[in-house]
């Protein structure tokens, strides 16, 4: 029995998805969706803040601060109050109303930019914001998940250890992760590496995103790419990229629902049909382990990936727009 169901943060399942298509491929996902707040980013909300308590870098005066599009902003809220913390989440306009809700209901203060940034998105100003009420604030902490090591450290210690003690007969050749802020490819690709020298890191990224030097575009899904390049990727380990476009990432995400009975978020989409798509282009010839992240769940998507009309919407914008990668 546990007191709460905050501290149940990972030993999250592994799935077996049989692809018909391909029977060379063992595809295995970790289902980050069953930690409490429901994504991946529990394993960090918690780690940082106890971290930060446990070796006195903050007191139970000390204003927690972050920039968020959602999933790390409603884990942030339930662990500053679990411990007591204020926090204040710093969000725009295009994060979830669900998310937002969840923010708001555990006791965080919302600021929400409406202004975009000079590459369409709000991550910039977000910032901006942040550094804002850091040079105004006295005891205030920025969890910093762009640049933080404690953000990589956590999915070093947590994701990146179950992933390696759970390969199928101790055999992984591909790890498919998605990447937006960086710490958990960071994180876990350390790891992974340790133990796995061999494994092929996939990063999964969108048109639209600049984290590889691509040129920023206008995207719908938020947890997938980024309008800057996160410098805690700098100790990433990563081989190779795969790009894919919101359509696809759609299309996935049902596929996932209608035929594994998983109702899984943006990311995880995004993951599932860079794997296919990878191995369309890059054939083998003979059966290959392949691990993945599904980051965080469906429900938060109903008005978006799952709403048809919203997908018909985003149809057309892709239609109307040159959509392919841009690499400077």
């Amino acid at each position: 029995m546990i007191n709460n169901i905050l501290n149940k943060v990972g030993n999250t399942p592994l799935i077996s998805l049989p692809m018909e298509e391909n029977s060379n491929l063992n595809i295995f996902a970790k289902l980050e969706f069953y930690n409490p707040t429901g994504s991946v980013k529990d394993r960090a909300a918690c780690y940082i803040i106890s971290r930060l308590l446990n070796e006195g870098i903050i007191n139970k005066d000390t204003i927690l601060i972050e920039s968020s599009s959602g999933n790390f902003g409603v884990a942030l809220s339930a662990y500053a109050k679990l411990n007591g913390l204020k926090f204040i989440c710093v969000i725009d306009k295009t994060t979830l109303p669900v998310n937002e809700m969840l923010i708001r209901l555990q006791g965080a203060e919302v600021i929400c930019i409406t202004e975009p940034d000079q590459h369409g998105g709000y991550l910039m100003n977000r910032i901006k914001k942040i550094q804002e009420i850091l040079s105004t604030t006295d005891n205030i902490y920025w969890i910093n998940q762009y640049g933080n090591p404690l953000n990589a450290q956590a999915y070093y210690n947590s994701l990146g250890k179950e992933i390696c003690f759970e390969a199928p007969r101790q055999k992984l050749d591909y790890l498919f992760m998605g990447i937006s802020s960086g710490g958990t490819i960071t994180g876990v690709s350390r790891k992974v590496k340790e133990m796995y020298p061999n494994v092929n890191i996939i990063a999964v990224d969108v048109y639209g995103s600049v984290i590889f030097g691509g040129k920023a575009r206008k995207r719908f899904i938020p947890g997938i790419g980024s309008s800057m390049r996160p410098d805690i990727l700098n100790d990433a380990r990563i081989d190779d990229v795969v790009y894919v476009n919101e359509e696809e990432t759609i299309n996935s995400c049902r596929e996932l629902l209608e035929v594994h009975n998983l109702y899984a978020g943006g990311s995880s989409g995004s993951v599932y049909a860079a794997i296919k798509k990878y191995f369309v282009q890059n054939e083998v010839d003979s059966q290959v382990n392949i691990m993945c992240v599904f980051a965080d769940r469906g429900e938060r998507y109903i008005t978006t990936i799952y709403d048809d009309n919203w997908c018909e919407m985003v149809k057309q914008y892709s239609l109307s727009t040159s959509l392919e990668p841009v690499i400077e």
